[in-house]
């Protein structure tokens, strides 16, 4: 008799792909992260390996291969990865979606996320955690929730990881992918956002680990400008007009309470600028039922 790991609703197995975007500069860090793959239990898992912009290194044989002519921002090259699977990713039922400079710590992980699946019905999206190989230690921001002190307990969640996940692929077909404006930061949020606001659920699994390197997100030239002005996309596409004043003047808040750096602070407001000026793409506002939804589960929407 088959195991909930190894079949879907209908008695099929359920097919898991992986995408992996790259900048073609972290070669060996790749091929471990690919063999962590290829180790894991089960079927064999297929993978597609994006060149955002840039060659892909030499890959084993079996991995798919996509290069693209210009960078089009994490986003946009998860969203072409995700097309590799057939429209909206529906040639397999989950696809892992993991950093180029990670590794998958266990063997079972896969199996992992077949067993959660298949066993609810209503989950879209399961956030790993991300522990740094060296100590272990998972950095407080890699915890999608506001009670972070625990990274080893799981839990419902309102967002997820973007570089270490696995996401069922009914979510991406009926909400769609990733927004690929965004290019880099909130991009999940916004997905996870949508996701929720259809019925789905995301988890956050202390059990699924992916070894990445401690580093800080501000090592991005365009963080701080891309922080703010997404931030500012992400609540006028989907909260209600109500509460996106709210949202932004709490995150306001927020960062001048961080005492960032005087060139950090003029990107920052360089960014919340362009958020407000710039098109933001369409605006599908989420239902109130979804706001108390996110609420209960300890991160309302203006947080």
């Amino acid at each position: 008799m088959n195991t909930p790991a190894q079949q879907s609703q209908q008695g099929q197995p359920l097919k898991v792909g992986a995408v992996v975007i790259t900048m073609g500069n972290r070669p060996q860090e790749l091929r471990a992260l690919l063999d962590s793959v290829a180790k894991q239990d089960g079927d064999r898992i297929e993978v597609v390996v994006v060149g955002n912009g840039a060659p892909v290194p030499d890959v084993p044989d079996g991995v798919r291969t996509i290069e693209l002519p210009e960078n089009l921002g994490i986003p946009g090259g998860r969203n072409v990865g995700i097309e590799a699977f057939g429209p909206g990713g529906t040639d397999v039922d989950i696809l892992l979606f993991l950093d180029d400079d990670g590794l998958l710590a266990h063997t079972d992980t896969a199996e992992l996320c077949r067993d959660a699946f298949a066993a609810a019905p209503d989950l879209g999206i399961v956030s790993f955690r991300i522990a740094d190989p060296d100590t272990g230690v998972t950095q407080r921001r890699h915890v999608p929730r506001l009670r972070a002190s625990d990274p080893m307990r799981s839990s419902r969640v309102t967002t997820f990881l973007g570089g270490a996940n696995a996401v069922r692929t009914a979510v991406l077909k009926e909400v769609g992918g990733l927004p690929d404006a965004f290019f880099y930061a909130h991009e999940e949020t916004d997905l996870a956002w949508r996701a929720l606001d259809a019925g789905w659920m995301i988890d956050y699994r202390a059990d699924m680990v992916l070894f990445h390197p401690t580093t800080a997100p501000s090592r991005h030239a365009v963080y701080h400008r891309m922080v703010a002005r997404n931030r500012v996309w992400l609540a006028r596409r989907n909260l209600p007009a109500v509460l996106v004043p709210v949202y932004l003047g709490v995150w306001l808040l927020l960062t001048l309470a961080r005492r960032p750096s005087r060139p950090a602070l003029k990107a920052w407001f360089g960014g919340f600028r362009e958020g407000w000026t710039s098109p933001c793409g369409p605006r599908r506002p989420m239902k109130w039922r979804t706001v108390w939804r996110l609420t209960r589960l300890g991160r309302p929407p203006v947080i």
